[in-house]
Formats: structure tokens, C-alpha cells, sequence
């Protein structure tokens, strides 16, 4: 379950975390169609609050454009978290991606070879990667991708651009991958075209292989 502290205490109040895996989300305070959208300052939970929940990691993500100045802060602030999560020590989920603004609005460039170029700048962050993981978008060319980085990594399901069928393949081959441990996905589960949730979700739990991480 991977959400931000609204959520997840909820749940935790519940009892519905229990044997489960949480990761707290980081959040940020570039709020969508903002002018300081591109600002990805973590504004959820942090790495105290996460232990003393005990959950099992911190999700950040982390936009980098090329052109924007404020940008180096955004990594600073990843790199700062990242060592104290290492420290922690509980994993640090890093979720980059090279961004530019296009007629105002932000758009992550989903490219190959810029998502490699994001792996090799977000692995780099914090003065230990032993607990880093990456989180990154299902692209062209993924085992190019995957073998650009020796971290354990999960898969984001983002907004599927073709059919369930397609989606499912795309993560299937992903999956198949030595680095790839799971899926981390919410909108294609939750929001499938035919409506079945738990159809959708039966589906991507057969994808993973039992060592793995399961969907979340």
C-alpha cells in the first residue's frame, strides 16, 4: 500500500495494514497546473514519521528539467532523504523523471533514453544507495532501460495508452527482467476500462513471480 499519512492512518486505525506492505508517500508541494508545479518539495510524510509507523519505505518523486534552476534543490532535498532513509535504515523508493513545461503544462518525457538519463541522476543520490530502490514507468526498449541500474526496482502503472491486454503484456515482459521486483500501480487497477477491479487486480498478481513484491 503505498499512499500519503490521511490514507494510511485510516487504514492503520482499521487494522487493514496488518502483514501488509506500506510504503508512505513523500508527497510534494508542486501541485498540478501550478506555477510552481515543477517544485517537488516533499510535503507528506518523512523518514521519522515512517519509522515510528512502522512502515517499510518512503516513495519520493522526483522531476528533474534540465532548464529550471529550482530543480537542483528538488535533488538536494531527494539526496538529503535518501541517506537518512539508508541510515534508517528503511527503503528509499526514488520515482524520477526528466520533465519540461510544453504550452504550460508539465510533461514527463517518457523517451528511453530519457529515462535512462533519470535512473543514472536519481541512483546517485544520497551518500548510500544500500536501501535505494527506483520506481519507473513501463517504456520502449525496457531491458535498455533495466540495464542501466543494479537497484531493485518496481514498476508504476501510470495512465495505460493502450488496451488492458497491451498493459498487461507491456508489464509481463517488464516483469521478466532480473531487476524488476513487482508492480507498484493504482489508476490501471482501480480505474480498469471493463470496470473489474478485482479482475484487474487477479490479473497483475499473476504477473508477479512469487519471490516478488506483489501489487500494491
Amino acid at each position: 500500500m503505498l499512499a500519503t499519512a490521511d490514507i494510511l492512518e485510516d487504514l492503520l486505525l482499521l487494522g487493514a495494514l496488518e502483514d501488509k506492505v506500506v510504503v508512505s508517500s513523500m508527497n510534494r508541494g508542486g501541485l498540478q497546473g501550478s506555477v510552481f508545479e515543477m517544485d517537488d518539495r516533499l510535503t507528506g510524510y518523512d523518514v521519522r514519521g515512517t519509522v515510528d509507523a512502522g512502515f517499510d519505505a518512503i516513495k519520493m518523486l522526483t522531476r528533474i528539467d534540465p532548464a529550471d534552476p529550482a530543480t537542483v534543490s528538488t535533488l538536494e532535498t531527494c539526496a538529503r532523504v535518501v541517506t537518512e532513509a539508508n541510515r534508517a535504515p528503511v527503503v528509499a523508493m526514488v520515482e524520477p523523471f526528466l520533465s519540461r513545461r510544453v504550452d504550460g503544462r508539465v510533461v514527463n518525457d517518457l523517451s528511453p533514453e530519457a529515462v535512462i538519463r533519470s535512473v543514472h541522476i536519481a541512483q546517485g543520490l544520497g551518500a548510500s544507495s544500500a536501501y535505494t530502490w527506483m520506481k519507473l514507468p513501463v517504456v520502449d526498449d525496457m531491458e535498455r532501460v533495466m540495464a542501466a541500474t543494479t537497484l531493485p526496482t518496481l514498476l508504476l502503472g501510470g495512465d495505460p495508452t493502450t488496451s488492458p491486454d497491451e498493459t498487461y503484456a507491456s508489464w509481463k515482459a517488464a516483469l521478466d527482467l532480473p531487476s524488476v521486483r513487482g508492480l507498484i500501480v493504482g489508476r490501471a487497477l482501480l480505474y480498469p476500462e471493463d470496470g473489474d477491479v478485482a479482475a484487474a487486480v487477479d490479473t497483475a498478481v499473476s504477473l508477479v513471480r512469487p519471490q516478488e513484491v506483489g501489487a500494491a
